[in-house]
């Protein structure tokens, strides 16, 4: 799977309320949720922000509260990807759960700049830097992980694979 997008570029320690501030959480509509993500931290990310786009980040993004509700602003967003040096363990959970790709990469993200273009290839693990051509190694996705990416996240994988009467074996 190949994704293409302009970056936007935070720092470490990103948590939870600066991705959807707490007093949005009783919103359950993903598209309601985008429209407040990251109001607080980067006032121009919601305005700006287009489809296909990917934020890239410092270390343990996504930490704080355990809240779905994060990963699903970002994807419901537009963003296609999220690079960062290290994830919080349940925010990368919950975004595989959903279907949003997230790679760790420390050398990616200490690297790249916000506005540049980087391309990535889930299936490789790569991540390349449009206008330099620097190419960055990530863990490559399985093919059991792209496939449940390519579904929109784990409902509706198993949707499907229930529907086809198959099973993990």
């Amino acid at each position: 799977m190949a994704i293409s997008g302009r970056v936007w570029k935070y720092g470490d320690n990103i948590d939870t309320d600066a991705i959807v501030p707490a007093r949005h959480l009783n919103i359950s509509d993903p598209d309601q949720l985008a429209a407040h993500c990251m109001e607080d931290w980067d006032a121009s990310f919601v305005s700006g922000v287009r489809p296909g786009d990917i934020i890239v980040a410092g270390s343990n993004f996504g930490c704080g509260s355990s809240r779905e509700h994060a990963p699903v602003a970002i994807k419901a967003s537009g963003i296609s990807c999220v690079i960062a040096a290290t994830f919080a363990r349940i925010f990368f959970r919950n975004a595989i759960n959903i279907g949003l790709p997230i790679l760790e990469c420390p050398e990616a993200a200490a690297a790249i700049e916000a506005g540049e273009t980087v391309e990535v290839d889930l299936a490789a693990g790569t991540i390349r830097r449009v206008a330099t051509g620097n190419v960055y190694q990530s863990t490559a996705y399985p093919p059991f992980m792209l496939d449940l990416i390519n579904a929109g996240g784990l409902v509706e994988y198993t949707r499907r694979r229930l529907h086809a009467g198959q099973s993990d074996e």
